[in-house]
């Protein structure tokens, strides 16, 4: 029978090419998103369900999970891939947007798996794969919100998997560096405050070169790809070049030469 994986933010990036990678090799693959209306790929394949989810709200995910199993039977693994940054001065953000962004990245993620761990404990199996992100390993200026939601997703993965050993579930991390994707950047600014605006300025060139310069999402699929395959009780898995480079230079170096290190890769800015 063939296994079937649930990934959430499937339209596009990183969870439309997990989608199409996995359909590929042949698995059943429940593709949600919150606009699914508006898919017009995913739906033409076989074995694919395109569902709406929104990992905001708690209905939403059930009614996926549900659609999932009523089409496939099971559901092997779970990809939280759903999420978006925010970035900028934290003086210059709005509540409302700071409480969206670890909505998003935190308590969604905690959501959907949380509904789909009476599954795998009934079944002793499943995997859940939780796409964290370079940044939940260093940061960068104006990052402090993203960066945090990334943080949480690396501790709740590790402490997570020691619990879920108790019930035959792995856990897994995917750490990709920069990627060549629609992600969604929200940049929040106040102009009125002087005093961060040469940093502001900065962050607009380096999440402009990011963008243009980073990895094709198929890298990272074939990550995720390897991480739910491979039969091991690895834990993270990192990809592309400038996240490896990034890590190994972290490891070896002293706190404040590596911070420094990381405010000079930003671009000058007038």
């Amino acid at each position: 029978m063939n296994k079937t994986i649930l990934i959430t933010g499937s339209s596009s990036g990183i969870g439309k090419a997990t989608a199409k990678l996995f359909h590929e090799k042949g698995w059943n693959v429940i593709a949600t998103m919150r606009r699914p209306e508006i898919e017009s790929e995913l739906n033409k394949l076989d074995r694919v369900l395109v569902t709406r989810l929104d990992v905001m709200h708690w209905e939403s995910i059930q009614a996926a999970v549900k659609q999932g199993m009523d089409r496939f039977g099971k559901i092997d693994v779970l990809l939280n891939n759903a999420g978006f940054g925010v970035f900028g001065p934290l003086e210059a953000t709005p509540l409302e947007k700071i409480r969206e962004q670890f909505e998003t990245n935190v308590l969604g993620l905690l959501a959907t798996t949380k509904v789909l761990l009476p599954i795998f404990r009934t079944n002793r199996a499943g995997m859940i794969i939780n796409v964290s992100s370079i940044a939940g390993k260093i940061t960068f200026p104006l990052g402090s919100l993203y960066h945090g939601t990334k943080f949480a997703a690396e501790g709740i993965s590790e402490a997570l998997s020691f619990e879920m050993a108790e019930i035959g579930v792995k856990v897994k991390i995917v750490e990709p560096g920069a990627i060549r994707t629609s992600f969604k950047f929200v940049l929040m600014n106040d102009e009125s405050i002087s005093e961060y605006q040469k940093m502001f300025r900065m962050l607009q060139e380096f999440s402009k070169s990011l963008m243009e310069n980073g990895a094709d999402p198929m890298e990272v699929a074939e990550v995720i790809y390897r991480a739910a395959t491979d039969g091991t009780d690895q834990l993270r898995y990192v990809s592309g070049r400038d996240a490896e480079e990034l890590l190994a230079k972290r490891r070896v170096e002293d706190e404040s030469a590596f911070l420094k290190d990381i405010r000079n890769l930003m671009p000058t800015a007038a």
